[in-house]
């Protein structure tokens, strides 16, 4: 049970910090004697998650910015526990006992992903269904044969940008960009593809100053796209949302755009850096892609154990008072489902050398019934791309020394700074275009939510009017994958 001094919504004077001569002092805790999830001693959040679970077990006390209390479910257990007992945790935050005393103030810097909002991860019973048989059922006309083409002609634009060069920051030219490009053109508004929108994008969900900026434009940028579809539908995902027979309203509509959009982009241009950097710095796991002994899917697999692309999601709320992980849990108490944390539970992970090829219980898409329903885009993003820039550049090495790189972290992530790498210069190879709208099968009348049809045949991209540079030539083992591809397989 929980001692009454970690009590997160009891009579003790949250104010209280340790007494003078404390060593809790020295270790800047807050209030309660509470470590922080911000600040110096979280600049590396997973070996303070580590100290937590020395400290408390798999369920731990902590504090956000502002000293807003919360609990850190570190345990695979617990957090599989607790994302499937609908019954006694909810996603809406509105049942937050910080939210309803007013402890969270409406500029705190995490406001974009605590506030509540009109979207299926918000919501539950029967409107839950209604909102997210809207969004898989939008998301089960996506022609991902078509996808993945487009997602191969977005990665061989953005290699050309810098192939003569023989030098790049992966990170800044390849992992921020193509998800946000592949996003924009799946959601109906290529245009809008730009610095500006990568930026906002990923400022929104790092709680900074300007993150609430940041979310408004993003919105605007949905909200208009929204407009424009309910006046004159395509063959979009957007269009989809609209004419879909839950009658979403428009706030509705942009909201759950804002949703798919942010967390297919943030999750794979995170997933995209961490699969290379691994790659560029582990010759062991580059031999195993070189030699067919691991494909570019297993790769990834591994990735979302080793590095899941968010570390944790905010949050979880208590609908009565219940126990998990040993500790006391009382209605209102928040609680932050950890992801990095629970796929390094030692429980289910003693060796965390290990392979865990073909085990996909890792938690980096959640569970139950707010599952990641978009995993299936960002899981083809990172495929495809991957395979095309080693395909493309086969002698691509890091440019620095391994311990020179750097991480940006926040409560929900943590990503590379730059990953800078060099190979032998390149000509800028012509790449196939296709149709006006290179993305354009949603598959018309699959108005069922959640109900998939039959996938239709995507014509393959027109030839351009000369012929292409003859590609270079594949690395051993590849080739066979990379017709696997071609097919669409």
């Amino acid at each position: 049970m929980t001692p009454e001094s970690h009590s997160l919504t009891g009579t003790d004077d949250p104010s209280a910090g340790p007494p003078p001569g404390c060593p809790a002092h020295g270790l800047g805790l807050g209030p309660g004697g509470l470590r922080r999830l911000y600040g110096p001693e979280a600049e590396d959040l997973g070996t303070l998650y580590e100290k937590l679970r020395a400290e408390h077990g798999p369920v731990a006390p902590a504090l956000l910015q502002q000293d807003v209390p919360v609990w850190v479910v570190l345990g695979h257990g617990e957090n599989m526990h607790m994302v499937s007992a609908p019954s006694q945790y909810s996603r809406d935050p509105r049942l937050w006992t910080a939210v309803q005393d007013g402890t969270i103030k409406p500029d705190h810097p995490l406001m974009p992903m605590i506030a509540w909002q009109p979207i299926c991860s918000h919501t539950e019973g029967d409107e839950h269904l209604r909102l997210r048989g809207a969004v898989t059922g939008a998301m089960s006309t996506i022609d991902y044969r078509a996808i993945r083409r487009y997602i191969n002609r977005a990665a061989q634009h953005l290699v050309n940008k810098f192939s003569e060069e023989g030098r790049a920051d992966l990170v800044s030219q390849f992992c921020e960009h193509l998800p946000m490009a592949v996003m924009c053109e799946i959601l109906g508004m290529p245009e809008e593809y730009n610095d500006r929108i990568v930026h906002a994008a990923r400022d929104m969900l790092k709680g900074t100053e300007t993150a609430i900026a940041s979310n408004a434009y993003i919105m605007d940028v949905l909200m208009r796209l929204t407009v424009r579809r309910r006046a004159e539908p395509q063959e979009d995902f957007t269009s989809q949302l609209i004419n879909h027979p839950a009658r979403l309203n428009d706030e509705e509509v942009g909201q759950h755009l804002r949703l798919v959009l942010i967390v297919a982009y943030e999750s794979t241009a995170n997933l995209l850096a961490n699969v290379l950097r691994v790659v560029l710095t582990d010759p062991g796991f580059r031999a195993q892609l070189n030699g067919g002994q691991m494909t570019v899917p297993q790769a990834v697999e591994q990735s979302l154990w080793d590095e899941p692309p968010f570390s944790t999601v905010l949050g979880y709320f208590a609908k009565q008072e219940t126990e998990l992980g040993g500790q006391r849990i009382r209605k209102g108490d928040g609680l932050i489902l950890g992801i990095e944390p629970g796929n390094v539970d030692p429980r289910v992970r003693p060796d965390l050398r290990a392979n865990m090829q073909g085990n996909r219980s890792h938690l980096a898409f959640g569970g139950g019934p707010h599952q990641c329903p978009g995993q299936d885009i960002g899981r083809a993003i990172a495929d495809v791309s991957v395979e095309a820039l080693l395909a493309r550049l086969p002698d691509i090495q890091l440019d620095c020394d391994e311990d020179e790189l750097s991480w940006r972290a926040s409560i929900s992530n943590r990503h590379l700074v730059e990953l800078p790498v060099r190979f032998t210069p390149k000509a800028q190879e012509e790449v196939m275009t296709g149709p006006a709208h290179p993305v354009p099968s949603q598959r018309r009348g699959n108005m069922q939510a959640g109900r998939p049809q039959p996938r239709t045949a995507t014509p393959e991209p027109a030839a351009p009017a000369t012929a292409p540079t003859p590609e270079p030539a594949p690395r051993p083992g590849l080739f066979r994958r990379l017709q696997r591809w071609w097919r669409g397989d």
